[in-house]
C-alpha cells in the first residue's frame, strides 16, 4: 500500500468534513449532549421515595418505628394521614409512592412478644422501584424488630442490651460492596454510556458523510484515482476514526470529572482499546454506505444495527446473565458487549489485559472482519 495516497484520500475526506461546518459541530456536540442528557437523566439510584404514615397506635414505640422510615434518605415524608382510604388518591396521582400503615395495639403487641401488624402500601406502576422499595421496607423493619425483641430480652433477664443484641442473631451477615462501595449507579452508568454512543455516533457520522458525497457525484472520482480498495477504505475512515477517538476522550472526561467516576485502570490500554472500538464502529457505518445510496437509508440502516444492539444486547441497560440464549448470541455477535466488559473494567476494577484479553481478542477479529467485509463488497467500478 502507497502511504501518500492513503494520506492523500485522508485529506480530501478531512477538507469535506470541515467544509460543512454543521457536520463537523454534531460530529462533536451531539456525542457530548447524549452523555449529558442520560447521565443526569438515567438513574437507577431509587431515594427520596415519596412517602405517609397511617399511625393507629399512636404510642412512643409506633412513633420511634415510623421515624425510621422518616429520617431514611431513602424516604422523602409527606405527612401523616387519618386513615388508610385516604391514601388512594394520592397514590392514583403519583403524589405519594409509599403508605405505611402501623396497626393499633403495635406497642402492646410488642411488649408482650406477639408479633406486630403493619401493612405497606407501595405503587407497583414501576415493578423496578416498586421491588426496590419493599427491600427498603423489609429492611427497615428487620433492623427495628430486632432491636425491639433485643429490648424486651434484656429486660426480662436484667442483662445489658448490648450483649443481648451481639447474642441475637443466630446468623450475622456482613456485606462488602466491591469496585463500587458507595453503590451509586452512575459509576456503573458512565462507563456504559461510553459504550453506546460509540456504538452509535460513529456509524451515523461514516455513513452519512461516506454516502452524502454518493448524492452529490463528488464520490465516484475515487474511480478515476490511482489508490486501491485498501487505500481508499483507510484513508476514508481515518477521519472518522480519528474524531470518534476524540469524543471518546472528552466523554472520558465527563465521565471522570464531571460524573465522578474513578478511573482505576491503565490509561494507555484504555485508549487503545478506544481506537480499536471506534474502528470497529466506524465499519459498520462503512457497511451500511456501501450497501445504501441515500442518506435517508443510510440514518434507518445505521439505526437498525446500532441503537438497538448498543441499548438492549451489551449489558448497557439489561446484564448479558439476563438475556435469553438468543439475545446472548446477538449480543455476542456485537462489538458493544466486549467494549462494556472493558470499560467496566478499566473504570471500576482496574483491570488490564491480561484479565480482558478475550473481549480484546473479539475486538480485533471484529475490527478484521468488518475491514475484510467493507473491502470485498467495496469496488471501484460502477455495477450496474
Amino acid at each position: 500500500m502507497n502511504r501518500a495516497r492513503i494520506v492523500a484520500v485522508a485529506s480530501k475526506e478531512w477538507r469535506e468534513i470541515l467544509r460543512d461546518r454543521l457536520f463537523f459541530a454534531l460530529a462533536f456536540v451531539v456525542p457530548a449532549v447524549l452523555m449529558l442528557l442520560f447521565g443526569f437523566g438515567l438513574s437507577l439510584d431509587v431515594e427520596h421515595i415519596p412517602l405517609a404514615v397511617v399511625d393507629h397506635d399512636r404510642t412512643p414505640l409506633s412513633r420511634e418505628y415510623a421515624h425510621r422510615f422518616i429520617d431514611s434518605r431513602y424516604f422523602a415524608f409527606r405527612g401523616e394521614l387519618d386513615d388508610e382510604r385516604h391514601a388512594d388518591a394520592p397514590l392514583t396521582d403519583g403524589r405519594l409512592r409509599v403508605v405505611l400503615v402501623i396497626g393499633p395495639r403495635f406497642e402492646a403487641q410488642l411488649l408482650a412478644g406477639r408479633p406486630a401488624e403493619v401493612q405497606t402500601l407501595i405503587d407497583g406502576t414501576f415493578p423496578f422501584r416498586a421491588q426496590t422499595a419493599k427491600g427498603y421496607v423489609a429492611a427497615i423493619s428487620a433492623a427495628f424488630s430486632a432491636e425491639t425483641l433485643a429490648r424486651v430480652i434484656s429486660q426480662q433477664r436484667g442483662e445489658p442490651e448490648a450483649r443481648v443484641r451481639e447474642a441475637l442473631p443466630p446468623v450475622r451477615l456482613d456485606v462488602r460492596y466491591l469496585y463500587n462501595q458507595s453503590m451509586r449507579s452512575v459509576w456503573s452508568i458512565a462507563p456504559k454510556l461510553l459504550m453506546v454512543i460509540m456504538m452509535i455516533s460513529p456509524p451515523f457520522l461514516t455513513a452519512l458523510g461516506i454516502v452524502r458525497e454518493k448524492e452529490s457525484g463528488s464520490f465516484f472520482n475515487i474511480y478515476a484515482s490511482p489508490a486501491s480498495r485498501a487505500e481508499f477504505l483507510i484513508g476514508k475512515l481515518a477521519p472518522y476514526v480519528a474524531i470518534s477517538t476524540l469524543n471518546a476522550l472528552i466523554l472520558w472526561a465527563l465521565a471522570v470529572g464531571l460524573f465522578g467516576t474513578p478511573f482505576k485502570g491503565d490509561a494507555l490500554f484504555f485508549l487503545v482499546m478506544t481506537v480499536l472500538y471506534v474502528t470497529c464502529t466506524t465499519g459498520i457505518g462503512l457497511l451500511v454506505s456501501v450497501a445504501v445510496r441515500t442518506q435517508v437509508a443510510a440514518m434507518i440502516g445505521t439505526a437498525i444495527l446500532t441503537i438497538v444492539p448498543a441499548g438492549l444486547y451489551s449489558g448497557g441497560l439489561i446484564p448479558g446473565s439476563s438475556l435469553s440464549s438468543v439475545a446472548r448470541l446477538i449480543a455476542h455477535a456485537m462489538p458493544g458487549m466486549y467494549f462494556a466488559d472493558i470499560a467496566m473494567g478499566s473504570f471500576l476494577k482496574g483491570v488490564g489485559l491480561a484479565t480482558l484479553w478475550p473481549d480484546v481478542l473479539a475486538l480485533a477479529l471484529y475490527a478484521v472482519g468488518l475491514f475484510t467485509a467493507g473491502y470485498l463488497l467495496f469496488h471501484k467500478r460502477v455495477r450496474a
